[in-house]
C-alpha cells in the first residue's frame, strides 16, 4: 500500500512541475509572405503575430493577426492554433471592400530551423467569393 501511495505522490508532483511550462508552441514574430489570390493574382506581404498567453493553454494559442500588402491595405484579425495547425481569420481595415476571410495554415521549419506556413483562406463575400495560397517564412 505504501508503495502505491509514493508512486500516486510522485506522479502527481511530476504533473505539477510540468504545469508551468506550456504545451504551445509560440509562433510570434514577422513573415515575409507571397501569395496567389484567385481575383486580384500575385502578391507579397507581411504577417505579424503576437502571442495571447492568457487565452492560450495545453496545445492551444491564440494570436491577434495583422497581413500588410502594399497597394491593398492592413487586414486585421486573430489565430487559433491546435499544434501546428494555425486558423486564421482577417479582414481589411476598408470594410466597404468586403474583403475579409478565413485561412487555415500547418507551421512547420525549414532546412534552416525558421518557421513558415503555407495558408489557404476563403473569403465569403469578396468579389461574390474568393480563395487564394500563401506562403510565410518568418524573418523575426
Amino acid at each position: 500500500m505504501l508503495k502505491l501511495v509514493v508512486t500516486i505522490i510522485l506522479g502527481l508532483l511530476s504533473l505539477n512541475c510540468q504545469a508551468g511550462k506550456p504545451g504551445y508552441q509560440d509562433f510570434s514574430g514577422v513573415y515575409a509572405c507571397t501569395g496567389y489570390d484567385a481575383h486580384e493574382g500575385g502578391y507579397s506581404g507581411r504577417v505579424t503575430m503576437t502571442l495571447k498567453p492568457e487565452h492560450s493553454r495545453d496545445n492551444y494559442a491564440s494570436y491577434d493577426f495583422k497581413l500588410e500588402v502594399p497597394g491593398y491595405g492592413t487586414y486585421l484579425g486573430h489565430a487559433a492554433a491546435n499544434g501546428n495547425h494555425v486558423a486564421m481569420h482577417f479582414a481589411l481595415t476598408d470594410k466597404k471592400t468586403k474583403d475579409y476571410g478565413t485561412g487555415i495554415a500547418e507551421m512547420k521549419k525549414n532546412g534552416k530551423g525558421q518557421w513558415g506556413f503555407h495558408k489557404f483562406y476563403f473569403e465569403p463575400e469578396f468579389k461574390g467569393g474568393n480563395t487564394g495560397l500563401e506562403d510565410c517564412l518568418k524573418q523575426r
